[in-house]
């Protein structure tokens, strides 16, 4: 049977072991060593390798011993920094930390909920669709882990993504693609006292090209942010280089093209206007997700909640995930929540009775038909 304190007690258990992006190998571990010990056979690549860390992505294949179609269950080992030393405290069904790391719910109660479901399956002996469990590193630093992963490992191509902050109800079947903008100015260097007008000012043309921009919420569809600014030195010397970072969000490619086009043409202005130069540089992030409400994978998922006397609470979302980048191979994901509450900060908690929830629903999709 499902059990509700082995599930707090795996999840507390993993949160204490030290899993920043880049730095998931003990976790990876971890997650090899539980599998081997219920013969359950996985496999595991190299990703780590290719960004400058040591994580793994993991995927494992539990034959499926009725009817149903073949679902993947993923969810994410790295953990927002600070979370070395994680000190859990529990307070009834909500538990947060000490308020000097986050707790790693994001995503260990995904993983937690996820194996609670296997454990259930393999002690009941019950029968069961083919079930593909699938653990993606470094998801925190732009889904690093899954853009190298070795996608042979994994030929399920409908999953459930446990990695949505609300409660459980919560079905994310719609997400943005993002671009990833650089931008640097070049003006002319001049002595700010003696001879300024000698000097292009680097800061004054890019604080002109970024006051055009569209920034902030653009549409119901679009949004663009500014979110680093560097550049410049001694008040008396006129700056002759600045850099910004910016991103634009859009569930419409056409849109996103458009305001990254707008965008550089506010620096093709500016610059011309300064006598300065720019570089414009930028890279689609992730791209899409977007499946329709009819999608067989979105009706299964409203389904399954509510047979366990959940109400869906289907949901477009602005933020990137796993999911997006398997959207970008052909693969059909809803991002499920669970109870995750201020991710990404050291005010986070977990509601465990969402969590309890949730395990229930995985327990109920990875049924046979």
């Amino acid at each position: 049977m499902l059990s509700r304190e082995r599930l707090q007690e795996r999840f507390i258990e993993m949160i204490k072991i030290y899993s920043p992006s880049k730095g998931e190998k003990e976790m990876a571990d971890w997650l090899e060593n539980w599998l081997s010990a219920r013969n359950i056979p996985f496999q595991s690549d190299h990703a780590g390798e290719g960004y400058g860390g040591n994580g793994r992505n993991i995927v494992a294949f539990l034959k499926g011993t009725g009817s149903g179609m073949p679902l993947g269950f993923g969810a994410h080992t790295d953990q927002i920094e600070p979370c070395k030393n994680v000190s859990p405290i529990i307070e009834g069904p909500i538990i947060r930390t000490d308020g000097t790391t986050t707790l790693g719910g994001d995503d260990k109660s995904g993983i937690a909920a996820i194996l609670e479901a296997v454990e259930d399956i393999l002690e009941s002996n019950a029968p069961h669709r083919d079930i593909y469990l699938v653990f993606t590193c470094s998801e925190e630093i732009s889904m690093q882990g899954t853009k190298h992963m070795d996608l042979s490992m994994l030929p399920c191509y409908d999953l459930v993504i446990v990695d949505a902050t609300g409660n459980t109800g919560v079905v994310a079947y719609r997400a943005p693609a993002m671009e990833a903008i650089s931008v640097t100015f070049h003006g002319k260097k001049a002595h700010a006292g003696i001879a300024p007008e000698q000097g292009v000012n680097a800061i004054v043309a890019a604080s002109k090209a970024v006051a055009n921009m569209h920034i902030g919420r653009i549409d119901p569809e679009t949004t663009s942010n500014i979110g680093r600014i560097e550049g410049g030195g001694a008040t008396n010397v006129v700056t002759d280089e600045v850099s910004f970072t910016a991103e634009i969000r859009s569930h419409s490619m056409d849109k996103l093209a458009a305001e990254v086009a707008h965008m550089e043409s506010c620096c093709a202005e500016a610059a011309k206007s300064m006598g300065a130069s720019y570089t414009f540089q930028h890279e689609l992030a992730y791209p899409t997700l977007s499946l329709d409400l009819d999608c067989p994978l979105v009706q299964f998922t409203k389904k399954a909640m509510e047979d366990e006397g959940i109400t869906p609470d289907l949901q477009i979302i602005g933020g990137g995930s796993d999911a997006n980048i398997l959207a970008g191979h052909g693969y059909r994901s809803v991002i499920l929540g669970l109870g995750m509450r201020d991710v990404h900060t050291v005010e986070e908690s977990l509601d465990m009775d969402e969590v309890w929830k949730a395990t229930k629903v995985l327990r109920h999709m990875m049924d046979a038909e």
